[in-house]
């Protein structure tokens, strides 16, 4: 199945000069979406992985039904004020802005073999924020798994782990 057709690119969005790569139709189509999430985990199958770490808000529709099919557990890192207790926090730049992350106490523990997964790999930050996470608390970030990946900026480099991704544009 081709899941770049599912992918619809908004120009000008969220300020002029980002082309967004909006995720929403393949989501909405039920075999796209199962297809892109079994992709997804494939590679990571038999590595022991025992937690995918994944980032607010749109790693979330991934990182259950990657973790699902690992048998692993999912942790989320959510965005400042969203979580009544705190372990680690990192903030990080954007290729628009910049960003928290925040995870809560047990979120990974040590030994922790992790998958990091989110929709988008851009610059890195966000990917390089949750490895922070997982190994202040002990964890062994052990690959990442993303829908899309914009290859031009170059952030698979800046990376420790093996990266997958299933969508690939310049930028």
């Amino acid at each position: 199945m081709d899941l770049n057709k599912y992918i619809a690119i908004r120009e000008n969005w969220p300020k002029e000069g980002i082309s967004f790569k909006d995720i929403t139709p393949l989501t909405q189509d039920p075999a796209a979406f199962k297809e892109a999430v079994e992709r997804m985990a494939e590679p990571f199958k038999g590595l022991g992985i025992t937690k995918v770490l994944c980032a607010d808000a749109r790693g979330f529709i991934f990182g259950g039904p990657v973790a699902l099919i690992l048998g692993a557990g999912m942790s989320i890192a959510r965005k400042p004020n969203k979580l009544p207790y705190v372990a680690y926090s990192e903030s990080y730049d954007l290729e628009y802005g910049s960003n928290t992350l925040e995870v809560a106490p047990g979120a990974v523990i040590r030994g922790d073999k992790v998958l990091v997964v989110d929709d988008l790999l851009a610059t890195g930050g966000s990917a390089i924020a949750l490895t922070k996470l997982a190994e202040r608390a002990g964890g062994e970030v052990v690959g990442y798994s993303v829908l899309v990946e914009l290859t031009g900026l170059k952030a698979r480099n800046k990376l420790k782990a093996p990266t997958h991704s299933l969508i690939q544009y310049e930028f």
